[in-house]
């Protein structure tokens, strides 16, 4: 078999990491986004469409080895490089590569990913990770079936696997498309799993949808939508819920866990007030803020 993307790109940016989205992850910083071609899944929802579902190599219009990646995220001043745009798993071993020249030169690697990956490539892979982001589409296997041409039981693995096998900061996605994964039942449910298997520390995103590909008939996420999907995963005791392409107020900012204080104040991507310790601990109470920070040691970033 061979990886016919390799050394191929289908463009480059530098991006906030918020975009991604990570807000645990070195908040503030940028990020050298790129991607290939081709998905192993066939969402009909997918909002990257016209790169993730192309089989034309044309669109593959730049050349570029690990380690000009590599050197062209330092130039542009970019704390990491996030594969990205499409599902970086199909293009393993040129994201693995890349990474390797990266971490050569002090920079972050991230994984923009639908977490659809098989038990023996996962280690590979991860291992190479610094970060990620993982888009849980739903809890519902017929779901997944019908909606991503997928199974939903590698990607929870995936996230059992990140959670408690690697050092790997991670937060999740989760696109509410409205009449296919937005019942009560639906966002409660992925709420619940997440604090049983994950703990109450992963940072969950809650994105809205917007008609494209073969949902172009879907409506947009309302936004009382989005903000029950909040209500129901903070009830549930997950911490650090945010809300993604919408304009409500307040959806990005993050607040200590223990008493309410807020630490990091976001306009879109941009961050207008932080408040965190050199520790990484709240001003407030002395709490340490889970994620990995500018400027504190990555250990036990859970805790």
């Amino acid at each position: 078999m061979v990886l016919t993307t390799y050394g191929r790109s289908s463009g480059f940016c530098v991006d906030p990491i918020e975009k991604k989205p990570l807000n645990h992850f070195y908040p503030g910083s940028r990020v050298f986004s790129f991607g290939t071609a081709g998905c192993n899944l066939g969402c009909k929802f997918c909002q990257n469409w016209d790169m993730s579902k192309s089989r034309d190599m044309d669109i593959l219009s730049r050349k570029a080895t690990p380690d000009d990646i590599a050197q062209s995220a330092k130039k542009n001043d970019c704390q990491s490089v996030a594969f990205t745009y499409n599902d970086p798993v199909i293009f393993a071993e040129y994201a693995v590569d890349t990474a390797h020249a990266c971490h050569g030169i002090g920079i972050k690697t991230v994984a923009v990913t639908a977490g659809y990956i098989s038990e023996k490539a996962r280690s590979y892979f991860f291992s190479a990770m610094d970060g990620a982001n993982v888009d849980l589409k739903s809890i519902r296997p017929a779901f997944y079936k019908k909606m991503a041409l997928g199974k939903l039981e590698p990607v929870l693995e995936t996230l059992v696997f990140l959670r408690h096998e690697t050092d790997v900061w991670f937060e999740i996605t989760n696109l509410i498309i409205p009449g296919h994964n937005d019942s009560e039942a639906d966002l409660r449910d992925l709420a619940q799993w997440i604090m049983e298997e994950l703990g109450p520390h992963v940072p969950v995103h809650f994105t809205a949808f917007h008609p494209d590909y073969k949902l172009s008939g879907v409506p947009r996420t309302p936004d009382s939508t989005l903000l029950s999907a909040r209500t129901f995963a903070l009830e549930a005791g997950i911490k650090y819920v945010y809300l993604g392409n919408c304009r409500l107020p307040n959806i990005g900012d993050t607040n200590c866990h223990h008493c309410g204080n807020l630490l990091i104040q976001r306009q879109g991507y941009h961050i207008s007030q932080y408040q965190l310790t050199i520790e990484g601990t709240c001003p407030s109470c002395g709490v340490r803020v889970p994620g990995k920070f500018h400027h504190i040691l990555e250990g036990d970033c859970y805790k």
